[in-house]
């Protein structure tokens, strides 16, 4: 199987997936990532333009993508490989970026969260659903709470479905009645626009998040760029 992602996300699932004895054919990172000894790795700055060796590489026809920014194209897609991607949100409510998201949850005023299992289609985080691990919020619960109780949650769906992803037994969820939601940086002016109400400290609270999440920690700050538009 391969892995494209980064950060501790992607090697803690990695080294699930060895400990299970599974095969780990490559791990797909940015050139800057550290790799651990023994692990064998492709350093790229999209891996999309590594389609070729990616699909020679994987053995089992089944691509992770866990903690990934790239967005994967039809190179890819239409290799034929199974690829499946864990997105750190409730899917289709909570697609885009997961930490858009998560300050969009708290100033909704969301009980309940979670992160998804979905297949990777041509779209950003529409594939069919095929498994959701969901946690409670508690009031008192701010940006940095969900978000470790949500990176706790990708590695619980990640690790529960493993050997029927290896199997190829996933089957989709029933369709979701909750209407869908996008959340890239064009909602950050949303976000700073809800300074002042309810669940806005709560959304603003990044903690240890803020130094990995610049753009949102600017807008949660009220700082603005140099032409006076909040970033």
């Amino acid at each position: 199987m391969i892995f494209v992602g980064r950060g501790a996300l992607v090697w803690r699932a990695v080294r699930a997936a060895d400990a299970a004895g599974h095969r780990v054919d490559l791990v797909c990172v940015g050139p800057d990532e550290a790799v651990p000894e023994g692990i064998p790795a492709l350093r790229t700055t999209d891996v999309n333009d590594d389609a070729a060796t990616v699909t020679a590489a994987c053995r089992d026809g089944l691509v992770w993508s866990i903690n990934n920014e790239t967005i994967l194209r039809p190179k890819l897609l239409g290799s034929g490989l199974r690829i499946y991607n864990i997105h750190n949100g409730p899917l289709p409510a909570y697609r885009g970026l997961p930490e858009i998201a998560i300050a969009a949850a708290l100033l909704g005023g969301e009980t309940h969260y979670g992160a998804t299992l979905h297949e990777v289609d041509t779209g950003i985080d529409t594939g069919a659903v095929l498994d959701i691990e969901r946690f409670p919020i508690a009031p008192q619960d701010g940006f940095q709470e969900v978000m470790l109780a949500g990176l706790r949650a990708c590695h619980a769906v990640f690790v529960r479905n493993l050997t029927a992803a290896v199997e190829n037994t996933l089957s989709p969820m029933p369709p979701s009645t909750q209407p869908a939601g996008y959340y890239g940086r064009r909602q950050l002016a949303d976000i700073a626009a809800r300074r002042g109400t309810d669940g806005f400290s709560r959304a603003a609270s990044l903690g240890v998040f803020a130094p990995l999440y610049p753009d949102l920690a600017a807008a949660t700050a009220g700082q603005r760029s140099p032409d006076g538009a909040a970033r």
